[in-house]
């Protein structure tokens, strides 16, 4: 599994598995278990997750998937913007952390800015890694212009990834948002690469999944983790999809397979509002 590093100096897979979706229907919940079983058999331990989804039900999926495991995985999770004060991003991490089973975080992220200063959520954050309940930061759904202004919080230098929308239909982040991070070392994580499915019919991206054998949806993400520096955690809902998703990391795409995409998908021309689902 190829990997990227942190600023901290620990590296994750570029690959890991997203859990959107997840524990909103308790008749899936066996292959949701399974699905992230069978990740991280594959090296795909970047499990992330958040509280916004199904209501804290997805946090306890991966608990469960997790329980007596917990060590083989690389935790993400998200604070939501309305619980993003200072004592509300304690307490919603505490209670995180009790649906997921667990004892630490290892990487919490704002889920996007919202009204609460990000000093609140900065200071909240690093009361969270002294106190050993998260390890690491970072933001999601910031643009540069907002990561900008981060660096001017006390506390900021801590910042360890911004997780964005990034796919072949979403390429706005290539303009302005993913020059910024590769500049300031600040390593980014995608989600949704197959844009829930969207882009799969599309005839070019059938084409050159085709000339490799693979599906669309690997293909897809194996645009996706051409770049260096970037780590992207598509959802999977069984583990034959978990492991089609795995054969996105044996494709290396050829410069006619790019230029075909970039015919398909045009790169940006100019900056582009950031996107988020």
């Amino acid at each position: 599994m190829r990997r990227i590093t942190l600023p901290s100096g620990e590296s994750i897979p570029v690959l890991g598995q997203g859990t959107w979706g997840w524990g909103e229907d308790p008749g899936r919940r066996g292959d949701e278990v399974a699905a992230l079983h069978a990740g991280l058999e594959l090296g795909m331990t970047l499990v992330d997750t958040a509280e916004m989804y199904a209501d804290g039900g997805a946090e306890e999926v991966v608990g469960e998937a997790l329980a007596g495991r917990r060590d083989e995985a690389f935790v993400v999770s998200k604070v939501l913007p309305s619980h993003a004060s200072r004592s509300g991003t304690i307490a919603a991490c505490e209670r995180s952390l009790k649906r997921l089973g667990t004892d630490r975080i290892d990487l919490y992220l704002l889920h996007w800015q919202g009204r609460y200063p990000l000093q609140d959520t900065v200071a909240a954050f690093q009361q969270l890694v002294e106190d050993g309940k998260i390890r690491y930061w970072g933001v999601s759904n910031f643009d540069h212009r907002a990561l900008a202004d981060l660096q001017d919080v006390p506390g900021s230098s801590g910042l360890a990834t911004d997780q964005v929308l990034y796919n072949l239909s979403r390429r706005g982040p290539e303009y302005d948002l993913l020059p910024w991070c590769a500049n300031h070392q600040l390593p980014v994580m995608a989600y949704s690469p197959i844009e829930q499915g969207r882009i799969l019919d599309d005839t070019t991206l059938n084409d050159v999944a085709a000339r490799h054998s693979v599906s669309a949806a690997a293909a897809a993400i194996a645009w996706v983790l051409r770049r260096d520096s970037l780590c992207t955690i598509p959802k999977a809902s069984s583990p034959q999809h978990v492991r089609d998703n795995a054969t996105a990391l044996d494709v290396e795409l050829t410069r006619e397979d790019l230029d075909a995409l970039d015919r398909a998908f045009p790169p940006p021309s100019g900056p582009r509002p950031l996107e988020m689902l």
